[in-house]
């Protein structure tokens, strides 16, 4: 025991003891993530048969913005998941997927957003962050493709 608490003193014991620690939390992490995706899926299905089979008062608008909204999420989890594996695969976070990522999840606020209660200043706050995202995924596939 004291010789691997001298080993994890050091620094290469340590950064190997913290890159053990890392692959761990990362596979965690994957196992959640899928067993969300699943319940996320199961979650759609039930709001799809609910919806066929039961008559509603609600608009059909709304209805199918919910079942966007619930493909999106699933979409997004997606990405996290992609974004997770890549880590493990790489051991390196991928900027480009985080930023594809984002740019999903803002687009999915943007297309479940209800007009008649978001203010103008939240419609300026999302293209403004549609716009940053867009810059520096176009900016990094000009990076890569130089390299």
């Amino acid at each position: 025991m004291s010789k691997e608490l001298n080993h994890a003193t050091k620094d290469e014991g340590f950064l190997h003891l913290l890159e053990k620690i890392q692959s761990l939390v990362s596979k965690i992490l994957s196992v959640a993530m899928v067993l969300v995706i699943l319940f996320a899926i199961g979650h759609l299905g039930f709001f799809l048969v609910q919806t066929l089979l039961q008559p509603t008062d609600e608009p059909f608008t709304k209805i199918i913005f919910q079942i966007f909204s619930l493909f999106l999420n699933i979409l997004i989890a997606l990405e996290l998941l992609e974004n997770i594996t890549a880590y493990l695969q790489k051991n390196v976070i991928q900027v480009e997927l985080v930023i594809v990522t984002s740019l999903i999840a803002v687009s999915r606020k943007i297309i479940i957003l209800d007009l008649e209660k978001t203010s103008g200043i939240d419609l300026i706050g999302l293209a403004i962050a549609i716009l940053a995202l867009s810059i520096s995924y176009f900016t990094i596939k000009y990076v890569n493709k130089k390299m």
